[in-house]
Formats: C-alpha cells, sequence, structure tokens
C-alpha cells in the first residue's frame, strides 16, 4: 500500500535509537549467516529457529537434528529469521522509520521488551489461528507491526514521506497511512485464506503494540500528539515605579 520514507520527528528523551538500530544489525547479520550457508543449513535454521504452531503447541515432535532451541523462545527467535531481501529490507525500513520515535518515548530497555513482546503477540495469535500448521513462520513482521500501532497512538499528526502504491512520493499525516496499512492487515486477514502472508502475526503484533505502548510509555510521554501543559506562575520582571501622592492642602494648612 505505500512505503515509508521519512518523518520530520526529532528525538526528545534519548541522543540515539541504540535499540532500534541493534535489532537492524541483529536481523542484517541473521540474514547473511543463515543465507550464506548451505541450503540444508538455511531449512534447520528455519524449522529449528522458526515457529511453528504445531510444534509449539506439543502436537508434533520435530527431528532431533532440528532441535536447536527450546521451543517457547521460536516464539522470539522467529522474528530474526527472513525469506529473502526484500521481506528483510520491508522490515527493516519501518523498523527504521518508526522504531526510533517508539524508543525515545519508551526508553532503550522497554522498548527492547516492548519489540520482543509484539514478535511473541504476533507469533501468539498466528499460531491460535493455524495451530495445526507445521509451515513455519518467520519473519519480523509481527515486531514491526506493533512498533507501527505504537507510533500511531503516539503521534499520528506528525507528516510523513510515503510512496504511495510505491510509486507516489506524498508527505501526509501519518494518521492516514497508518491507520489505512492497519486497516488492510485486518481485511486481508478476513479474505485472504490460504497464503503465504501471516496477517494473523501482524494483527497480534499490533494489537500487543497498541496495548503495552500505553503501560510502558514514560510517565510524561502524552498519547495523540498532545502537549503537556504545565501550569506556572507569572514573575514580573520589570520593576513597577510608584510615585508618591501628595496630599492637597487643606484649609487649617493655609496660612
Amino acid at each position: 500500500m505505500f512505503i515509508p520514507l521519512h518523518d520530520a520527528n526529532s528525538l526528545k528523551h534519548i541522543r540515539m535509537q541504540y535499540v532500534t538500530i541493534g535489532l537492524i544489525v541483529a536481523n542484517v547479520l541473521v540474514f547473511l549467516l543463515t543465507g550464506m550457508g548451505s541450503e540444508e543449513f538455511s531449512i534447520a535454521t528455519t524449522l529449528g529457529l522458526g515457529y511453528i504452531p504445531s510444534v509449539a503447541f506439543h502436537e508434533v515432535q520435530l527431528p532431533p537434528e532440528f532441535y536447536l532451541l527450546p521451543a517457547p523462545l521460536s516464539y522470539v527467535t522467529y522474528a530474526f529469521l527472513h525469506a529473502d531481501l526484500w521481506h528483510l529490507g520491508g522490515n527493516m525500513l519501518f523498523l527504521w522509520v518508526f522504531g526510533d520515535n517508539v524508543e525515545d518515548a519508551l526508553g532503550h530497555f522497554r522498548f527492547l521488551i516492548f519489540y520482543l513482546l509484539c514478535a511473541a503477540g504476533g507469533a501468539a495469535l498466528h499460531g491460535l489461528a493455524a495451530p495445526a500448521s507445521q509451515v513455519p513462520l518467520i519473519g519480523a513482521s509481527g515486531a514491526v507491526a506493533g512498533v507501527v500501532a505504537a507510533y500511531l497512538i503516539l503521534h499520528p499528526r506528525v507528516k510523513i514521506w510515503v510512496l504511495a502504491f510505491g510509486r507516489i512520493p506524498l508527505r501526509i499525516p501519518a494518521w492516514i497511512a497508518l491507520a489505512l496499512w492497519i486497516g488492510f492487515q485486518f481485511v486481508k486477514f478476513a479474505i485472504a485464506g490460504e497464503d503465504e502472508v501471516s496477517w494473523a502475526c501482524h494483527i497480534g503484533g499490533i494489537l500487543t503494540g497498541a496495548l503495552l505502548v500505553l503501560i510502558l510509555r514514560r510517565r510524561s510521554v502524552p498519547l495523540l500528539d498532545r502537549e503537556v501543559v504545565t501550569p506556572k506562575a507569572v514573575m514580573v520582571e520589570q520593576p513597577i515605579s510608584v510615585r508618591p501622592v501628595q496630599a492637597k492642602p487643606g484649609p487649617w494648612d493655609r496660612r
């Protein structure tokens, strides 16, 4: 529907979005490490680190050679795997444009927890939607969808540059682009049926992010771009000149 390019939204509480940058670097490194190996190695990492609902619900057991980590960890590890460069690039672009301001509103550590919980929320809803599935779920889309939802709640009025339909550059309020994107996820979930994209994972991330940003944000950070106005006492800096008033002489003062 659209490709985000830039938002003119400066950081207010942190100097640098270290966690956002670290997550992007981690995703790129994992992609390079899994992509540089053999096909057997890629399959093994996808099965061992991807989220498989039937395995997570203990309906199916992986062969020992594919068992890399305990199944509960796959609720998070799947979010660091990507199928191809376009899959990786799209998710990381969304994270780069919107992640810094969400990290600014939450703080570094809480943003990391927020991101991982959004990934887990996306996997959980995907699992509930297709509990018998034996196909591995991979990609950071669930976590990034949570970031998008949080940004919409925090900064709906910020102007962002997007490529509408991948071609038309537009500068529009964030709420228009992000609300349309979120609505698109729900529509696709309702009508997609059997699809390679897990729209349920996106929705799980959206719902998780919308809830967590209300809980984890700094107390001083307002919602919906509302400014917090603190009453202040008015101080008069310039001295007030006072002229002495001379009383008019009364009849008894006359000589």
